[in-house]
C-alpha cells in the first residue's frame, strides 16, 4: 500500500549502503517529538488536514518521515524550540556510550525511558569504567562542558593495584608525559591504602582518552575500577 499525501508519495526510498538513515518516524510519533503533543492528539489534527509535511498537507499518521530532514508544520507554524534537557545519570559496568555499537554491546540510551528527543552525551565513559554521565539535547551545552579551554573538572574514584605512596601522589599532582604529550597538574588525593590495593581520588580539568586510567598506569599503578562522581559542580 502507498501511502500518499494529496497526490505525493512518501514512502520511504531505498538508501544506498552505508547511507545515513537519519531520524524515521512515524508522522503522529512527529508531532509528539516536536513537541506539539501526545501521538493521539497529532492522529487526530493529521486526520483533521492541520499537518503539512514539507509544504503539503498529509492524512496519513502512519506515513514514515525523517525528522532531519522533512519540514513539518501544524496549522502551517513551526515546532516550538526544543526544550533545554540535562539528565545525569549513573553509567554501569559493561554499557558503551554511544547510539550504536558494531558488536551489539548494549548502550546507554537504551536505558532511558521512551520517548525522549534525541540527547547527546557530554564527555564519554568506556565500558568498564562507570558512574556519572550528562546527557543533553543542547549541543552547545555538551561542547561547552567538554571544550580543554574551559578546564571543567571530572572527579573520580580509582581502585588501583598496590599501594600509592607519596611519590606517586607528587607525580600525579605535578603532571604527568604520557604518549600524547605533558598532562596538566591534578588534584590526587589517597582515600584508602593497602599492600595489595588503594583508593584514590583523582580531578582532572581536561578530557583526554583514558587519562586517568594512563596516568594511575604511568605511576606503576594499574587501575583495577573507575567511577566518575561529579563533572563541575555536578555530582553522581
Amino acid at each position: 500500500m502507498t501511502h500518499l499525501c494529496y497526490g505525493f508519495s512518501l514512502m520511504p526510498t531505498k538508501r544506498s549502503h552505508g547511507e545515513s538513515p537519519g531520524r524515521r518516524v512515524q508522522l503522529h510519533r512527529a508531532i509528539s517529538k516536536l513537541g506539539w503533543g501526545s501521538r493521539g492528539e497529532g492522529q487526530r489534527w493529521i486526520a483533521e488536514g492541520r499537518v503539512r509535511v514539507d509544504g503539503r498537507v498529509c492524512t496519513d499518521p502512519f506515513i514514515w518521515i525523517d525528522l532531519e530532514t522533512s519540514r513539518v508544520t501544524l496549522d502551517q507554524k513551526a515546532p516550538p524550540p526544543p526544550a533545554r534537557l540535562l539528565l545525569s545519570i549513573h553509567k554501569p559496568l559493561g554499557i558503551v556510550v554511544t547510539h550504536r555499537d558494531e558488536r551489539g554491546r548494549d548502550n546507554v540510551f537504551s536505558l532511558l525511558p521512551k520517548g525522549l528527543p534525541r540527547l547527546v552525551a557530554v564527555g564519554r565513559l568506556d565500558a568498564d569504567s562507570e558512574g556519572l554521565l550528562l546527557l543533553t539535547t543542547s549541543g552547545a551545552l555538551a561542547d561547552a562542558l567538554t571544550d580543554p579551554a574551559r578546564h571543567v573538572p571530572k572527579r573520580y574514584l580509582l581502585t588501583t593495584r598496590g599501594r600509592v605512596g607519596p611519590e606517586a601522589l607528587a607525580a600525579l599532582r605535578g603532571g604527568l608525559v604520557l604518549n600524547d604529550g605533558p598532562t596538566r597538574p591534578a588534584e590526587a588525593r589517597l582515600l584508602e591504602a593497602g599492600d595489595r590495593a588503594s583508593l584514590v581520588e583523582l580531578v582532572l580539568t581536561e578530557g583526554r582518552n583514558r587519562q586517568a586510567r594512563r596516568m594511575l598506569e604511568a605511576v606503576g599503578h594499574p587501575v583495577e575500577r573507575l567511577v566518575r562522581t561529579a563533572i563541575g559542580d555536578l555530582e553522581l
